[in-house]
Formats: C-alpha cells, sequence, structure tokens
C-alpha cells in the first residue's frame, strides 16, 4: 500500500495544535505572525495562513482585525455561547446566573468511568447547580470531572467565582475545552427536579447528555443537564 503523506498545511496545523496542546501559546494570547511561522517551519506564508484558517475554522484560534491572530479562551463572550446552545424564545442569548448546590468527591460509577476514560471507582469532582435567567432557574446541571486534573476545585471557589465555569477550568486547571458531543431526549421532570426548577411535577423537559473534550480527544467532562424550555429553545447550526 503506497505511503499516504497528508498535505503541507495540514501538517503545519499539526505543529501548531502542539504548541497549543503545549500551553507554549495560552488562551488569550497571541500567537506569532503568518511571517515569523512560516520561516520557523521554512513553508510559504499562504501554507500558514491555510492552516490558521482551518483552527480558526475549529474555534481554537480568533483572528482580530488589525492585531493578529489569539488562541481562543471562554473568557470571551463569543465562545461561552459555544457551548450553552439554549436561547430564549423573545430577546438576545444571555449567559444564566449560577446557583451551586453541591461540589464533593466522589468515586466514579461505572458509566461516568467509561465516558470519561478512567477506571471505575477512579476519584472524580461531581457538582450539582441550577442555572436560571432572569431569575427564573431553567437548567438543573450534574457534572462529572477526573479528579486528578480537577482537584482542589472546591465549593467555595466556584461560589466565588463570576465568570464562565469553563473559563476557570481553563485558567485554574489548564484545560481548556474544545469540542463537545450531547445526546438529546425528552423526559418527565420528577419530584426533586420539579422543586428545584419551580415546575410541576412531570412537566416536559429536555435532556442534555454532553461529553467535552480537551487536546488529544481526551474526555475531560460528562455533564447530564435537564433543561425547561417553556420560555427558551434549544438552537444548534448545522453546516
Amino acid at each position: 500500500m503506497p505511503l499516504t503523506i497528508s498535505p503541507l498545511y495540514q501538517q503545519i496545523k499539526t505543529l501548531l495544535l502542539e504548541n497549543l496542546k503545549a500551553a507554549i501559546w495560552k488562551p488569550g494570547e497571541p500567537i506569532p505572525s503568518e511571517m515569523e511561522l512560516a520561516a520557523r517551519f521554512r513553508v510559504s506564508q499562504g501554507t500558514v495562513r491555510k492552516a490558521i484558517d482551518a483552527l480558526t475554522a475549529e474555534n481554537l484560534l480568533i483572528r482580530r482585525q488589525g492585531k493578529g491572530t489569539f488562541v481562543a479562551t471562554h473568557h470571551e463572550a463569543r465562545a461561552q455561547f459555544r457551548f450553552l446552545r439554549l436561547v430564549p424564545d423573545q430577546g438576545v442569548p444571555h449567559y444564566p446566573e449560577n446557583r451551586i448546590l453541591e461540589v464533593k468527591s466522589v468515586k466514579a460509577p461505572s458509566d461516568v468511568a467509561l465516558a470519561l476514560g478512567l477506571r471505575s471507582g477512579a476519584a472524580t469532582i461531581f457538582l450539582r447547580r441550577v442555572q436560571s435567567f432572569a431569575g427564573v432557574p431553567t437548567i438543573l446541571d450534574e457534572l462529572w470531572l477526573p479528579g486528578t486534573i480537577f482537584k482542589g476545585l472546591t465549593y467555595e471557589r466556584l461560589v466565588a467565582y463570576k465568570g464562565p465555569m469553563y473559563g476557570l477550568f481553563e485558567t485554574e486547571f489548564s484545560t481548556h475545552m474544545i469540542r463537545a458531543t450531547e445526546k438529546i431526549r425528552a423526559v418527565c421532570a420528577d419530584r426533586a427536579t420539579a422543586e428545584l426548577l419551580e415546575i410541576k411535577v412531570g412537566a416536559p423537559l429536555m435532556s442534555v447528555e454532553r461529553i467535552s473534550f480537551t487536546f488529544g480527544d481526551k474526555p475531560v467532562e460528562l455533564r447530564r443537564g435537564l433543561y425547561s424550555t417553556d420560555a427558551h429553545h434549544y438552537q444548534n447550526e448545522l453546516t
């Protein structure tokens, strides 16, 4: 079988990804100019530009007119809505308020361990929260995070933090979420969920199970959310 060689821009893209994965260029920071990178890798500036275009399309880099190219960060408003697809039926999208219910260290159940690529019983951080829009409880979230990566994540730290949770993960735990897979189904609210979301028992909810990945396709978060869609809808763009 003949040896397949990937296009040159793909090879440069791989080299750029290695720098991102190693945090040589940190989220929010500029990367070297196309001219500098072309000289470093001994390729044309057009080849570098094509590699950067590919990473920009994957939301890993951001071009800023007149300023250069920067590593994407979850602290930017546009990045926050990449992973929050619940949109109000009226008005513009806005980020919800968080109420942290609990944060604790637990042994990973077998299904959680499988999703996160851990051994059964491995240490994980479990947290529950309610997210509200304009004071109306709308999302009940349960998250499992690998304990070795997120050691030191506490209830007090989350309550004190006012920014996006993925921004916290990025800044304090050096874990940048770059993509996710989701499963969505319709369910009915049980009594405990109904009380937290202030809805009727049996009310329809949207159940969203998400696995988020960092560089190297490594799963680093399992999230199970229950969404009330009385005033919101789930919106996605298919390309």
